[in-house]
């Protein structure tokens, strides 16, 4: 596996990349590409740059242009205004097998009449000259060794489970030396314990290769698992970017708050702003503080904005508890509505008093302490103000 791995530090396929600008430039660059499908705008203007060696993940709902990005990056499609390249290389115009990349699919579009070992060296097997026999034979084996199916070679793709199918998808696309790997929502077809597991054996064997990895996907536990960074997309434009923990603690908007992780929301006005501390009035004229996330440090007197609190910042306590009781600066009376037991965690389904559903997480070792609350009891929830981000509402 060492050779293999040490293959990847003068990678290239099919395009004779310029080492001196690849040096400085990043591995994959959007320059105002926009991709247009009829009167479609998939991809609107987009200027994106992912650095060599990144874990790097597009992330949004369907339709919103994060498959028609990396397929621009494969070179399934061109972009229509705009460019896009590749180590300091423009690629408009290069066909995808002559990219330095390669994808593994949703569905790893394994052959099924062939072997494992076939199957991961189809690639070298189409290059012109092609290597001998026996040097195909030690890559395969290599590369089987690398993704920890050493043996696996003589089986055919459909005796393998959806996990090694996957690691064999992997292999193939790693065995032609790639610059960037392309990850079109590669672990969808898996159940969750296998999904996850997946998560770890990916991120591992990114840091051992030491390409680009792009990633592709609509979950947002799994980007915010695996990504160095992440890009969140909305109706073809990029909303934000940064790493999962930026997505997570200082979201732009609404919309990032709302698909990266889980919110609750609380629609107001802002009614006062003291540097970093808003107070935002809501439509019962009840006043809750918070501080600016993202773009809200300009927000003034008026506007209209959500407070956003995460479930997992909200304690619970006995009903008509204090904000003193509970060690917090808000306290409010609510009726539990719905308990679900998730192991690590107990998830409350609140309805508050001047804030309809509120979702809470309770952790296990505060509940082995304080105990469970029980469907239609009464409660009160509180939060720090300082945990509460204030944000556009866009």
């Amino acid at each position: 596996m060492a050779k293999l791995l040490q293959q990847f530090a003068g990678m290239e396929n099919g395009v004779t990349m310029n080492t001196s600008a690849a040096q400085g430039s990043p591995d994959i660059q959007f320059d105002q590409a926009s991709k247009r499908y009829g009167d479609v705008l998939a991809v609107d203007n987009m200027s994106l740059s992912i650095e060599r060696g990144e874990f790097f993940s597009f992330l949004g709902p369907s339709g919103c242009g994060k498959t028609t990005s990396l397929r621009m990056i494969a070179g399934f499609e061109q972009p229509s205004e705009g460019d896009v390249s590749i180590g300091g290389v423009s690629m408009l115009g290069v066909p995808p097998h002559q990219r330095p990349v390669n994808m593994v699919f949703q569905h790893y579009a394994l052959f099924p009449h062939m072997s494992v070992a076939e199957n991961i060296g189809y690639g070298l097997r189409q290059r012109a000259p092609r290597p001998a026999a026996s040097d195909i034979d030690r890559q395969v084996d290599e590369a089987l060794e690398m993704v920890q199916m050493t043996g696996y070679g003589p089986r055919r793709a459909w005796e393998l489970s959806g996990g090694q199918q996957q690691r064999v998808a992997l292999a193939r696309a790693l065995i032609n030396r790639p610059t960037v790997l392309l990850l079109d929502e590669p672990l969808a077809a898996l159940d969750r314990k296998l999904r996850r597991d997946m998560q770890i054996e990916l991120q591992t064997l990114q840091r051992d290769v030491g390409i680009t990895f792009v990633l592709v996907t609509h979950d947002q536990e799994e980007a915010l698992s695996m990504s160095d960074r992440i890009c969140i997309m909305r109706d073809g434009q990029v909303v934000q970017s940064g790493s999962p923990r930026e997505l997570y603690d200082q979201p732009a908007s609404v919309y990032v708050a709302d698909f990266v992780g889980k919110s609750n929301f609380i629609s107001g006005k802002v009614n006062t702003v003291n540097g970093d501390a808003i107070t935002v009035v809501n439509q019962h004229g009840h006043p809750f503080a918070g501080v600016p996330s993202g773009g809200a440090a300009a927000l003034t007197v008026g506007s209209d904005v959500s407070v956003a609190v995460r479930p997992e910042v909200i304690v619970l306590g006995a009903h008509n508890s204090s904000a003193a009781d509970m060690d917090t600066d808000v306290a409010v009376n609510g009726r539990i509505k719905n308990r679900i037991f998730l192991g690590e965690h107990t998830e409350y389904l609140v309805d508050a008093d001047g804030l309809g559903d509120v979702l809470v997480l309770s952790p296990k070792h505060v509940e082995s302490t304080r105990g469970t609350f029980e469907p239609g009891g009464t409660v009160a929830i509180g939060w720090k103000n300082d945990t509460a981000l204030v944000l556009e509402d866009k």
